[in-house]
């Protein structure tokens, strides 16, 4: 084996080990339990595809005062949704997490290791 092949050899194991250790997190663990409470609260699904619905009718066909006032509504459902309010803190919680190891690697190895992407679900 060339130290090349060592030398990614020795990354993956360490990328196995770092993935273990997110895994098995609390951070993470609590993110998991929150999805799956997600999947199986019909009424905080329900109410989750309802705003997008919304969200891409509005997107895709302007503005419209009725939609807007939907939305509104639809949104402080949402934030009265226990189910929904335990996965988007999850969720912020884990993202948290990801960028501050991001932030390691980025010192680490003298560049920006990935660029953030947005995201989530509510």
């Amino acid at each position: 084996m060339s130290e090349g092949q060592s030398s990614e050899a020795a990354v993956e194991e360490q990328l196995r080990t770092f993935m273990q250790t997110l895994t098995e997190s609390e951070t993470y663990q609590e993110f998991v339990d929150a999805s799956e409470a997600l999947e199986e609260d019909s009424e905080a699904s329900a109410l989750l595809q309802d705003f997008q619905q919304k969200q891409r009718q509005m997107q895709q066909g302007g503005f419209d005062q009725s939609l807007m006032s939907e939305l509104q509504d639809l949104k402080s459902e949402m934030d009265e949704n226990d189910t929904i309010q335990r996965h988007r803190e999850a969720q912020e919680a884990l993202v948290e997490l990801l960028q501050e190891t991001n932030d390691v690697i980025s010192e680490q190895i003298g560049r920006q290791f990935a660029q953030a992407t947005g995201g989530g679900c509510c």
